[in-house]
């Protein structure tokens, strides 16, 4: 299994939002290194993290999952669910994300709701991570002039993992709406690299496609969101559509 949490290496995965735990199967075997179950956006609800989550597992690739707040309960049912990671969507201080960090982590690092009865624990049958700082990966996303204004902040508290532009956001954020090209936006976005590179993180963004993906890879992100189960679907029906109906 990659390590996405790896500063130095390189992972590709794509966003779940279809509500279906078999789209983690067919991503695990088509190649991905994980999956990212979409709540904020995505047709899934949090019912779906354990079926997801066991998806993955079969094939040996992690299951994240974006919460639709950073709400404590919301973070902890998606851990106690067993999610390898959690996103959190909309942060913009360096108040807001500690405070998050706390949600991750037992007491007395944190005040994540102890319960061992759940798939994080193996049902009561692991309890070495009671006693710890969290395993899972914090996630925090970049999307708002006021986050980009404090990344470099964001990225030197301990317990974040990982930084993810959200490039739809961050985009009409900065004046430029999908203009990935734009030197805005590549500015902003060598921003968010460097702070993740000077405090040994991952820098994360979401790639519409292939091309966008190397474009990015070759701006420093190491952690690649390809799209989503419904876009890959949907592009790869309208292509063979096109090529037959010529």
């Amino acid at each position: 299994m990659r390590n996405f949490t790896d500063s130095k290496e390189l992972t590709i995965g794509t966003f779940l939002g279809m509500g279906s735990p078999m789209a983690a199967e067919i991503a695990a075997v088509a190649g991905a290194d994980w999956v990212l179950l979409d709540l904020e956006h995505g047709g899934s609800g949090e019912d779906l993290i354990g079926p997801t989550v066991v998806a993955g597992m079969a094939y040996s690739i992690p299951t994240l999952v974006r919460v639709e707040s950073s709400e404590r309960i919301r973070i902890g049912r998606a851990l106690d669910a067993g999610a390898a990671g959690v996103m959190i969507p909309r942060l913009e201080t360096i108040e807001q994300v500690t405070e998050v960090v706390k949600h991750m982590s037992y007491p007395p690092f944190g005040d994540r709701g102890v319960a061992t009865y759940n798939r994080s624990a193996k049902w009561g049958r692991d309890l070495t991570g009671l006693t710890e700082k969290a395993k899972a990966a914090c996630i925090i996303q970049i999307e708002t002039l006021k986050a980009l204004e404090n990344v470099e902040e964001i990225s030197k508290i301990d317990g974040v993992d990982l930084l993810f532009v959200g490039p739809l956001d961050l985009s009409f954020a900065l004046g430029v709406p999908r203009d990935f090209k734009n030197p805005k936006f590549v500015e902003a976005a060598a921003k968010v690299v460097a702070a993740a590179k000077a405090n040994n993180k991952v820098a994360g963004i979401l790639a519409a496609d292939a091309s966008a993906a190397e474009a990015f890879i070759a701006q420093g992100f190491k952690f690649i969101a390809i799209g989503s189960d419904s876009t890959l679907l949907a592009n790869a029906i309208s292509n063979l559509v096109t090529q037959l109906k010529k």
